[in-house]
């Protein structure tokens, strides 16, 4: 399905890698106006490099800007710097996370379980915080609001054996998604989340590092719960991504997106 982004201005968290970077390059195909962060400043200038050109041959120049979304100066900057040069920010994909090491509950640090909530949650929080008060003045402004999508992770809608840290903050960020979803309902802003399983990123081939086994053996264990028998590609992520921040999905908000091969459906 083609989707025109043409001319919206959309934000993208973690865009140096995985799933941002995936994003980065779909959304400007489809004619959006970028507004790009990330904490690992050579990562996004791989990112930016790998941007296509306009159809007139001209490069990209998507608003860069780099920081961790876990402090609420990072995107109180980011937001900031977008509507200096752009005026407005139609969509934003709150993707930025991390994920810890394989391990039980019980064996987990606090340290790590307070980095993935400070990331994942609160950086989601602090995205959702300044985007959302954008958009509903937009909307009172021009009757045009905005759109944002939290990648959150099937992890967040069941549970995640070895992955409690992770799956506690993606269980946050549905509820976040959903509260905020029925406060903004009617002031222009349509929020959701998307839950994927396993997919081919960086964050996943990490985890299979950490696993006690071959790489091709730890992956095949890792994805054996999925029905589909294989991992998503960051590629099929996106393209539900632009879906749902899209025109044709205009009806849709405080839900969450399932895709994970079926893992979910037993």
């Amino acid at each position: 399905m083609s989707m025109d982004f043409t001319d919206r201005v959309v934000l993208i968290t973690g865009a140096g890698g995985g799933f941002g970077r995936e994003a980065a390059q779909r959304f400007a195909q489809a004619g959006a106006r970028l507004v790009l962060t990330d904490r690992d400043a050579d990562a996004l200038a791989e990112s930016v490099a790998a941007l296509p050109a306009s159809a007139d041959g001209t490069p990209a120049r998507p608003v860069v800007q780099i920081g961790d979304i876990a402090q609420a100066a990072t995107m109180d900057a980011v937001v900031d710097a977008g509507i200096a040069e752009f005026g407005r920010i139609d969509v934003a994909i709150n993707n930025a996370g991390i994920a810890p090491d394989l391990m039980r509950l019980s064996d987990t640090p606090a340290s790590v379980m307070e980095q993935v909530m400070q990331v994942n949650v609160l950086g989601t929080f602090h995205g959702m915080r300044r985007q959302i008060a954008v958009m509903q003045e937009q909307f009172r402004s021009d009757g045009r609001g905005g759109v944002i999508l939290n990648v959150a992770s099937v992890a967040g809608l069941v549970g995640a054996p070895l992955l409690a840290a992770y799956a506690a903050s993606k269980h946050a960020v549905v509820g976040l998604t959903r509260s905020a979803a029925l406060e903004t309902a009617k002031r222009g802003v349509r929020i959701n989340a998307l839950c994927p399983s396993f997919a081919a990123t960086p964050m996943v081939d990490a985890m299979v590092e950490s696993m006690q086994h071959e790489p091709d053996e730890a992956l095949a264990r890792l994805v054996s719960s999925v029905p589909m028998g294989r991992t998503a590609t960051a590629a099929e992520v996106v393209e539900a991504m632009l879906w749902i921040c899209s025109d044709a999905n205009s009806f849709m908000t405080g839900q969450t997106v399932t895709l994970d091969g079926g893992l979910s459906a037993g």
